[in-house]
């Protein structure tokens, strides 16, 4: 069973919240592209692209598909997601033997979760925060929206 600890990742992300985690749309771009080539689908697109322009892409769509589909984590990254690999965080916390940025005094002039930045905003400091207060735990009900698109 996945607890809210094996949710929570080092930086202070929540893999719960995450729709590369917990989406099914790379599932769904494995099934179309693949579908896509049992129908031989490419050689149809191009004779359909000579009434119809737009079939001119379709080469950049189904890389699109593979791109998106290659965004899945099947773990959350403190259960080993193939995503956390080369993670410089987790290779930090891992270094100095802590559980997660909170257990770290520096964490909140750290240089490694500027990388977040785009994709969070400060959510991730805010819930490290968090989870210093409420325990790794107890964190996840009180954790900030960490997509700013969500």
């Amino acid at each position: 069973m996945i607890t809210e600890k094996d949710l929570t990742t080092y930086c202070g992300i929540y893999c719960g919240d995450c729709p590369r985690y917990k989406a099914k749309f790379a599932d769904m771009c494995v099934d179309i592209s693949e579908e896509f080539e049992r129908s031989h689908f490419s050689e149809l697109a191009q004779v359909i692209e000579i009434n119809n322009k737009e079939f001119q892409g379709y080469d950049k769509a189904l890389l699109l598909l593979k791109s998106i589909s290659s965004l899945k984590c099947n773990a959350p990254c403190r259960l080993g997601s193939g995503k956390a690999k080369n993670c410089e965080v987790i290779k930090c916390n891992k270094s100095k033997n802590i559980d997660g940025c909170w257990d770290c005094d520096d964490f909140e002039e750290c240089k490694k979760l500027d990388f977040l930045k785009h994709f969070c905003g400060d959510a991730p400091i805010k819930n490290i925060r968090k989870i210093k207060k409420y325990g790794v735990e107890n964190w996840a009900t009180h954790r900030e929206k960490q997509y700013p698109w969500l």
